[in-house]
């Protein structure tokens, strides 16, 4: 007799030894076509697993979270089963799942997107098929005999432990998996392979190359369709197109990983530090810069030189090595240190814009998401331990300033102290109360991620929403205890003994290249008129208005606006066409009747056209839109 108890508290006892199936057949047919696979005592199986004793069992169906990685799991299982089917001599090495989908490392002949059809057909023929899948262990001695002709498996199997292996069958497909997977290959509903790239084995270029082969997979086709549509947006939303197409940035390479940014681009970025310089000013920060090139001797100091060396730049001078920073902080830390400090001056609050540079494998850079020379918005505050709740929200209101006025909605998440970690308990009490009552204080809900800390102190991460729904860590705020003991940084107290200070290292922006390739993206290009690089295009109608329109390009110039006038001789319609599509917000046409009347015809990038346009009412209107910085498209509204 084996008792089930349910995640509700209810009882099921069964006479004879159930599997997971079993017991969600007890409750319902629909519920048993329903089910995945359960968790039997909070361990994650699959459902036809024996439940040999009293357990507490919850059932994971198709609407349940971690369902969908568990099915993408089989559905790259069936994809390797539909390549061996069609591609002779193919050899099976890994294939997990990954955001988004799965992918699979075969060895096999190099195949092309234009394949995908032949293996996708085959793939619906499994899946059709509904092809039970179950689990098999055996000992490792007969997994050696039964992979004896597959030297990529053989060599996975000899790195694991002696003692059972389990392999996955379906149909006449085996592989080697500690799984959980799907009951069957019916499950496996909406499917699309999604590229091909190449991959050495163990990541290893001494390895042979491998063919990568991506794909997805859904349990309905409305969200596979629904997916696809979110990729295709993606895709028109990509930063190294618009970047080129906009004429915003570039890379060459005579600079790999490193951004050369255009005149058009320099534009936004210099929007992007006014603005932060503007509320950190009012935010009672100060600003300051460090050098970009430093002593070893300091590196080893603040520890990067022992734990980061192989990700630094270096150079010797007059036979001293130097190291190009990684990091701002340890030249805030000399900052700092220069001279005594009081309680009166705390908290400090210094700002540095600093260019930093670290060694990313070519292999992982990616537009200006991942790059090896960017900028960091750094701030470090050095405190009390009274001011640390205070500070914190401090820093979160102004996160929620600088990312509101893009239009960025943002999570917080908070990271507690990790296994290994400086500092006493006292310390870290401190810290984390500090950081815990700051958010609960700010009143938005957050997440907690036990043990995930820095070493030296605990962190709240800044997760930013784009306008697709997408996620992106940005900003963060760290407690340091380590750096402040590392440079002896002290402060007089009120008893005129000296003190410790706490230090809050924190980001918003975080790199402001990645920041900008996120907002290209946020906005696909079509940027607000305050971030515009072109904020308004003049269309004279004829040759005769050219100098009209030069002079209205000057008047509106000298009111702050970036104003370009197209004299080119095209259609009327297709100048307006190509500003729309270089996502100017501003096109005015000016034929005979505007220069008479001294009036504008204005078009906005929203498609909305107003006629009769004052010329004082449109700087006013304009005016007011750039100074709040406001998001909208309705300029003259």
């Amino acid at each position: 007799m084996v008792n089930i108890t349910l995640p509700d508290g209810t009882t099921k006892t069964f006479d004879s030894i159930p599997s997971g199936h079993d017991v969600a057949k007890s409750i319902s047919d629909g519920l048993a076509r329903d089910c995945v696979a359960m968790h039997c005592n909070d361990n994650l199986v699959d459902l036809h697993t024996p439940i040999e004793k009293d357990a507490t069992v919850r059932l994971i169906t198709t609407r349940d979270p971690e369902a969908l990685e568990i099915m993408r799991h089989s559905a790259a299982h069936v994809m390797a089963q539909a390549i061996l089917a069609v591609y002779d001599g193919a050899r099976l090495t890994i294939g997990p799942v990954v955001e988004d989908g799965f992918y699979y490392d075969i060895d096999m002949q190099a195949i092309s997107e234009d394949d995908f059809a032949a293996i996708e057909a085959e793939m619906k023929k499994i899946v059709k098929a509904k092809l039970p899948i179950r689990r098999r262990e055996v000992p490792k001695s007969e997994a050696l005999t039964f992979y004896k002709d597959e030297p990529y498996k053989l060599e996975m199997i000899n790195d694991l432990d002696d003692g059972t292996i389990s392999f996955y069958e379906q149909g006449k497909f085996t592989d080697l998996c500690r799984g959980p997977h799907v009951p069957h290959t019916g499950f496996v509903k909406a499917f699309k392979l999604m590229k091909v790239s190449g991959a050495y084995w163990r990541a290893d270029p001494q390895n042979p190359q491998l063919q990568r082969v991506y794909g997805t997979a859904f349990f309905d086709k409305k969200e596979l369709k629904k997916h696809l549509h979110f990729l295709e947006e993606a895709r028109k939303r990509n930063h190294r197109k618009l970047g080129e197409a906009l004429d915003l940035f570039s890379f060459q390479e005579e600079a790999p990983g490193m951004a050369f940014f255009h005149p058009n681009g320099m534009v936004i970025w210099n929007e992007l530090l006014d603005y932060w310089r503007e509320a950190h000013r009012e935010a009672g920060y100060v600003e300051t810069k460090t050098p970009i090139m430093l002593q070893r001797k300091l590196w080893e100091r603040s520890g990067h030189w022992d734990n980061y060396r192989e990700n630094m730049y270096t150079s010797k001078v007059d036979d001293i090595e130097y190291a190009i920073k990684p990091m701002n902080c340890p030249g805030g830390m000399l900052l700092y240190g220069e001279r005594p400090h009081s309680y009166r001056e705390l908290p400090l609050r210094a700002a540095e814009i600093g260019l930093v540079h670290r060694h990313e494998l070519s292999g992982v850079l990616s537009g200006l998401f991942r790059v090896r020379a960017f900028h960091q918005d750094d701030a470090h505050i050095f405190m009390t331990p009274e001011q640390i709740q205070d500070e914190i929200l401090g820093v979160l209101k102004l996160v929620a300033r600088i990312y509101g006025t893009f239009g960025l909605g943002f999570h917080l998440e908070l990271s507690t102290r990790p296994a290994k970690s400086i500092g006493t308990d006292e310390q870290w009490q401190t810290a984390t109360h500090g950081l815990t009552a700051a958010l609960d204080s700010y009143g938005q809900e957050y997440k907690i991620n036990e043990g995930d800390g820095a070493f030296y102190g605990p962190k709240i991460d800044v997760h930013i929403k784009d306008a697709l729904g997408r996620t992106w860590q940005c900003g963060t705020v760290q407690l340091d205890m380590n750096m402040p003991e590392r440079f002896d940084l002290h402060y007089i107290g009120k008893d005129n003994e000296k003190h410790r200070p706490i230090m809050i290292h924190r980001v918003i922006y975080g790199s402001i290249e990645r920041f900008f390739g996120i907002l290209v993206e946020h906005f696909a290009g079509k940027f607000p008129l305050w971030l515009s690089p072109v904020q308004t295009v003049l269309l004279p109608i004829n040759d005769d208005l050219t100098p009209y329109a030069e002079k209205l390009k000057a008047a509106l110039g000298q009111n702050g606006l970036r104003v370009k006038v197209d004299d080119r001789t095209e259609s009327l319609n297709k100048k307006i066409r190509e500003a729309q599509l270089n996502k100017i917000p501003l096109i005015l046409t000016i034929g005979a009747k505007e220069k008479e009347a001294g009036t504008l015809a204005v078009r906005t990038l929203d498609g909305k056209v107003r006629h009769g346009v004052p010329m004082d009412a449109f700087m006013q209107a304009v005016g007011a839109h750039v100074a709040q910085r406001k998001m909208d498209y309705d300029i003259l509204d």
